[in-house]
């Protein structure tokens, strides 16, 4: 598993910037998916996938210990598709 130092650390070797200015790269551009999400926004990156809202509606569930029916607030969710172009390079 790759940590996001790990990733910092990687394009720091790829890039002309120091790995603690990559981290500050990285961890900016995540702020910026994270702000679009939280306003219901998608986010496309092309050649990697697209991240979107979605939304669960409320619904009775059971408590597994006591068997109980509860209530399941409505919530929203990220989901994340993987574009082709990263399926086929993970895929070989």
């Amino acid at each position: 598993m790759s940590t996001k130092k790990d990733i910092a650390q990687a394009v720091s070797q790829r890039t002309d910037v120091s790995a603690s200015a990559a981290e500050e790269i990285i961890n900016a551009a995540l702020d910026v998916v994270v702000e679009h999400l939280a306003k219901g926004e998608d986010v496309k990156l092309a050649g990697f996938g697209s991240f979107e809202t979605r939304e669960r509606a409320a619904r009775t569930g059971r408590n597994p210990q006591t068997g109980a029916e509860i209530q399941i607030a409505a919530s929203t969710s990220v989901g994340f598709k993987a574009a082709a172009q990263l399926k086929r390079a993970v895929n070989g």
